[in-house]
């Protein structure tokens, strides 16, 4: 059905009836769980145990998935084709399993994200639908206008300032050595809370982004900056999602680096072993491509890896650890990058299953990131508090080498800062301030955490506008720096009007 956000949607008819009973998986004598014969639901319990994967047809419990076989499921153009990107298609999905109160509750939460809506049959499958308001990976994906929470005041489109470190269109230099290219602006699915939500997808209501599309015209530009500048020994590939370029695309970017003498690593990001993993078992072309371009960087000495993303040990199944395997056994790294989420994984029994499963497939923790001050998705963010406490409670758990630094990606452009590296912290204000010394010398970088997660003093300052000013130049003067070292491009009406010392 062709229904438009908006439009009179096709759903179910309201019934005030408990959704269908559902039992628990079956465990496997490999200590996985699968689905069982009848199909239903399969993640009615989630296992701690990080060896534990979910195995089987697990999507067949979804009713528009019930008829799907195996080969059908694994095929990377199917899940792209049937991908989830407006509300009417959901509830089509999930048929009779959700009333129609909660497509009414997404479609006012699209109506205000700034991101645009594409989930994976395989993530549609992977969530607990019997109580999808608490769901962790429907949080990441499907937003909810019941549970959306008005902005900070220091939120804002692009707060890593990317576009300010930009010196041609798509490439970020703000390290010394390393450079991220933005090849494509495109995803196989949109997260929430994407810190690029101000490029990545297609425009949302009352959004217009600033697109990257993949022309190799503009990417030329970019390799020619680095041609130009030695110093730059690091390139990351990013978008958007490597997922989305075609084969003799990421052999033609990943070729080009190789040929310019001074680089000598390169990764590749994307968040499809998460979100798509079937990308990695049935587009050989694809795959092929990309390990030729590991294999030829290995014989030149140079380094070539895949960073991805996965939040939750609950994205982990048996066709993830088919995907790693196969890549594993191409000789290609793969590394995991997250975002500490409020309701997903701000949790230490969860990060350390989730730092543990990893490994068991051959994925090696690398960064759990503190949230970026992004619009739209304040619900998901926690405060430096939080942060500090898990960090704590998941080091020691497993190897050193093993073990993801925990880090705050400074607004205003500072980079990622270890989260214990502040130079000072009022859990008051809940402002925090850094310093990057390797990118700016002089500047003091700022995060600010949720405003409902501040004690009643900070709350009642922050509903006031003009004490904001104030306590940013409270928080940097008790740092021992003078507020007027607020990095480049930062707030500049909040910048004219801090106190004059």
């Amino acid at each position: 059905m062709d229904v438009e956000l908006g439009h009179p949607m096709p759903f179910i008819e309201e019934e005030e009836t408990e959704p269908p009973s559902v039992s628990a998986p079956r465990v496997t004598d490999t200590g996985h769980a699968t689905a069982t014969d009848t199909f239903t639901n399969p993640i009615a319990n989630l296992f701690d145990g990080h060896r534990q994967l979910l195995e089987g047809d697990f999507w067949r419990y979804i009713p528009a998935y019930r008829g799907v076989d195996q080969a059908t499921f694994l095929d990377h153009h199917w899940q792209s084709q049937h991908a989830v990107t407006r509300v009417d298609k959901l509830a089509t999905a999930l048929g009779d399993l959700l009333p129609n109160a909660f497509f009414r509750d997404v479609e006012a939460g699209m109506a205000r994200a700034p991101m645009s809506l594409r989930i994976s049959p395989y993530i549609v499958s992977l969530i607990d639908w019997r109580d999808p308001y608490s769901d962790p990976l429907r949080k990441q994906f499907l937003p909810l206008a019941s549970e959306q929470l008005a902005d900070h005041p220091m939120v804002g489109f692009d707060s890593l300032h990317e576009r300010s470190d930009s010196p041609v269109p798509g490439l970020v230099h703000r390290y010394p050595d390393k450079a991220l290219f933005l090849a494509l602006d495109l995803c196989p699915v949109y997260c929430r809370f994407c810190t690029r939500s101000y490029s990545v997808g297609v425009d949302t209501e009352g959004v217009s982004k600033y697109h990257l599309r993949a022309k190799p015209e503009r990417w030329e530009v970019a390799f020619e900056y680095i041609r130009e500048h030695e110093q730059l020994e690091d390139i990351v590939i990013s978008g958007g999602d490597v997922h989305n370029l075609r084969a003799d695309q990421i052999a033609d970017i990943g070729n080009t680096l190789l040929d310019i003498p001074h680089v000598r690593r390169m990764r590749f990001a994307t968040k499809a072993i998460a979100v798509a993993p079937m990308k990695f078992l049935s587009d050989d072309e694809w795959v092929n491509s990309l390990a030729s371009v590991a294999q030829r960087g290995r014989k030149l000495g140079k380094e070539v890896v895949v960073h991805t993303h996965v939040s939750h040990p609950r994205e982990i199944t048996w066709i993830t650890q088919a995907a790693t395997r196969r890549l594993y056994g191409e000789g290609v790294t793969i590394r995991n990058q997250c975002v500490l989420l409020r309701g997903v994984n701000d949790d230490p029994t969860i990060l350390r299953t989730l730092v543990k499963r990893l490994s068991y497939v051959n994925v090696q923790p690398y960064y759990v990131y503190q949230h970026d001050l992004v619009p739209g998705v304040e619900d998901l963010r926690t405060s430096l508090g939080t942060t500090l406490a898990i960090e704590k409670q998941v080091r020691g758990s497993t190897a050193g080498f093993n073990t993801p630094t925990f880090v705050v990606d400074a607004p205003g452009g500072g980079g990622k800062r270890d989260v214990h590296s502040f130079e000072h912290y009022n859990r008051t204000t809940g402002v925090s301030v850094y310093r990057s010394p390797n990118v700016d010398e002089s500047a003091v970088y700022l995060y600010f955490d949720p405003i409902e997660f501040l004690p009643e003093e900070g709350r009642r300052r922050w509903a006031d506008p003009d004490e904001h000013a104030t306590m940013i130049s409270e928080a940097v003067r008790a740092a021992g720096h003078d507020p007027a070292s607020l990095p480049r491009g930062w707030g500049a009406s909040q910048r004219r009007r801090l106190p004059v010392m």
